[in-house]
């Protein structure tokens, strides 16, 4: 939502809306001169917009509640609420669209794919769902000479939520993972699955390669290209080797192999980067070579296997990590960084419905950690589902170094024992900890 703020303020619309927190994310927009209120109330509109209803548009996010009021004031009003997709879409449809879907890595990957054009002097725009390292910002606007078939291109997320990516009708595709989440909205992992299939069926055909898809995926074969570490990829991984801290591979492509350094650690992001190479290389004709040097110096996403400090007096590593795969992800490439060393994790789960449909699978990541910090569940635009709590995750773990602790209790925790190594778990207020936790540390 905030890209989309700030590309509407860079056109010189007068932009305000609401969030439930505040944050750092918010405070940047405040500084560019957009109104934001955590006050939901109707009275807490802007004059200058209740007074112009017809004349504003209207953006939300499925992170609404039903009931937000400010939300069922504009609807008794006839106002009409346009999803963010559906902007997303028409800010797009004159533009050549790069979207990434996927489960996971979706965030990581369009920063990488934006990353690469900007290093490359492409003219292109980017709507990212978190902040890129490298700029500072989730939406970037660079122009050049430098275009692909004289258009603008435009890279988004295709978020699966609420079937968002079905908005979007882009000229080339990547799909990162499909591991079933959102039932609340599919109800079960087969709708899911399906939900992706007919966004592969809105990218549009070309003459080019148009779908990347990874190679893990039970995906047809259908005039797609594959890339990973499956032997029949198109653009196949090989030779991945752990070398000072780096991750280093190469990728096979018509039978000859370039090497390559990953700018972040994990072997989820190689796998981001190869997807990454596979478009860039397949779809928009960008040479192998040229690609080495931005893949390897792609600082990465903010909350996104993130450093927040890496000294002497500890490592502590903030990630997004809100679904089990995603957790076991960070949690082997943090055990593989660290083979030995204890390593410590608080973790925020976030929705009372994921809690509820993964529970088991969540105790089974956290498991592999040796001390588990719980919070109590962020629950975004839901209502508590009895018996789901996390003192009821607790309960189903087998470790019996796991706790439930309010975030005043975690920092009282930390300032007596600070762990070697400590990773910072979660997708909905949990990064309000990040500073109070680097002061710790210092």
């Amino acid at each position: 939502m905030s890209a989309i703020c700030r590309y509407l303020k860079e056109i010189n619309m007068r932009v305000a809306g609401y969030d439930k927190t505040p944050t750092q994310l918010t405070g940047e927009l405040v500084k560019l001169g957009i109104e934001v209120t955590y006050d939901e109330s109707v009275g807490s509109l802007p004059q200058w917009i209740t007074n112009n209803l017809e004349e504003t548009l209207f953006i939300i996010t499925p992170a609404i509640p039903q009931n937000h009021p400010q939300k069922v004031w504009l609807e008794s009003k006839g106002v009409a609420l346009f999803k963010r997709s559906e902007i997303l879409g028409l800010i797009t449809q004159n533009t050549i669209c790069l979207a990434v879907a996927g489960t996971h890595g979706k965030t990581t990957t369009s920063t990488l794919l934006a990353h690469v054009l900007r290093e490359l002097d492409w003219d292109f725009s980017a709507f990212l769902g978190g902040i890129s390292s490298n700029f500072g910002t989730n939406y970037i606007h660079h122009t050049s000479e430098k275009k692909y078939n004289n258009s603008h291109v435009t890279v988004v997320e295709a978020d699966e939520f609420d079937r968002s990516f079905h908005r979007l009708y882009p000229d080339a595709a990547i799909i990162t993972a499909i591991d079933a989440d959102h039932l609340d909205i599919y109800q079960t992992k087969e709708a899911f699955e399906e939900a992706f299939q007919v966004f592969a069926k809105q990218v549009k055909k070309s003459q080019q390669p148009h779908l990347f898809v990874n190679s893990q995926l039970n995906w047809p074969n259908t005039g797609n290209h594959f890339y990973g570490f499956d032997k029949h990829a198109d653009y196949q991984l090989l030779h991945v080797e752990i070398k000072d801290g780096a991750y280093l591979f190469s990728v096979k492509h018509k039978n000859q192999e370039y090497k390559f350094k990953a700018g972040l650690p994990g072997y989820h992001n190689v796998l981001n980067a190869c997807a990454t190479i596979a478009l860039c290389h397949g779809y928009l004709g960008i040479s192998m070579e040229d690609l080495i040097q931005p893949i390897s110096n792609f600082k990465g996403v903010r909350r996104r296997f993130e450093y927040l400090k890496n000294c002497n007096s500890g490592i502590v590593i903030d990630d997004y990590a809100h679904h089990p795969e995603e957790l076991n992800m960070i949690i082997n490439s943090v055990k593989d960084l660290y083979p030995d060393s204890e390593i410590t994790g608080i973790f925020q789960p976030h929705l009372f419905s994921r809690t509820k449909d993964f529970a088991p699978e969540f105790a089974t990541a956290l498991d592999q950690l040796d001390t588990t910090i719980l919070l109590e569940i962020y629950p975004a635009r839901e209502q508590p589902i009895p018996g789901i709590t996390s003192n009821y995750l607790k309960s189903i773990m087998t470790s019996k170094n796991a706790e439930v602790l309010s975030k005043e209790e975690v920092l009282n925790v930390l300032k007596a024992n600070k762990p070697k190594v400590l990773l910072i778990l979660g997708a909905g207020d949990i990064d309000t900890l990040r500073e109070p936790i680097m002061e710790i540390y210092e």
